[in-house]
């Protein structure tokens, strides 16, 4: 009686999200390919910014903090044309003297709000509008240090937002810090109906204008 022939098992082909029945799935690969790349460069153009290095030393008086920011506030000038007086008694306004948990958890000195793509932060705050002032929620701008956020309100006053870039070309072309403060008022960069005057006041009080160039 002849031996029964043993069948061979087939073996079952590879089947997977890049491979299936032993075939290249090159969709799959490029869409691989695309996802693996854009993680990459958000982790290397976005991530960072999303986690804000806490200031090192905590600033206690007013002439500390103006000592800390009058450096970069200078040097500022010098590149941009945005006087020192106006970017340290702006600083001082809207952070109130680096206290605030804007300044602290968001490095944010000048009250800036974010953008849909910029990092940023839903934090509550006041605006004034139909003759009053207003709580509400805004999403402000996250940095990664306090020199960042300067660096980036002086190119913001120096280029203007995307939408106008002449819209604080009057800031930078004003003679006097006086003529700076009105004009920025001018421009919508703050709500307060009194904010010029609260500049001026602030530049005055501590002698800022000693900083700007002449």
């Amino acid at each position: 009686m002849a031996a029964k022939k043993r069948r061979r098992k087939r073996r079952s082909k590879a089947t997977g999200f890049l491979v299936r029945k032993g075939r290249v799935q090159w969709l799959n690969v490029v869409v691989l390919v695309i996802v693996i790349g854009g993680l990459g460069w958000f982790v290397s153009t976005r991530w960072p910014a999303w986690r804000p290095v806490r200031q090192a030393t905590t600033v206690k008086t007013h002439a500390g903090f103006i000592k800390r920011l009058a450096p970069d506030a200078q040097a500022l000038q010098t590149t941009y044309q945005v006087r020192a007086s106006i970017t340290l008694a702006q600083a001082i306004l809207e952070s109130d003297w680096g206290q605030s948990t804007n300044a602290t958890e968001n490095n944010n000195l000048f009250g800036v709000k974010a953008t849909a793509a910029e990092p940023g932060k839903v934090m509550t705050t006041q605006e004034y509008y139909d003759g009053g002032y207003h709580q509400v929620k805004r999403r402000f701008r996250v940095y990664t240090s306090w020199h960042a956020s300067m660096v980036a309100h002086a190119k913001r006053l120096a280029h203007g937002p995307a939408w106008d870039p002449g819209h604080y070309r009057t800031v930078i072309e004003a003679t006097t810090y006086q003529d700076a403060a009105r004009a920025l008022a001018k421009s919508g960069y703050a709500t307060d109906p009194d904010y010029a005057q609260k500049i001026i006041n602030v530049i005055q009080k501590y002698d800022l204008e000693r900083y700007d160039s002449k």
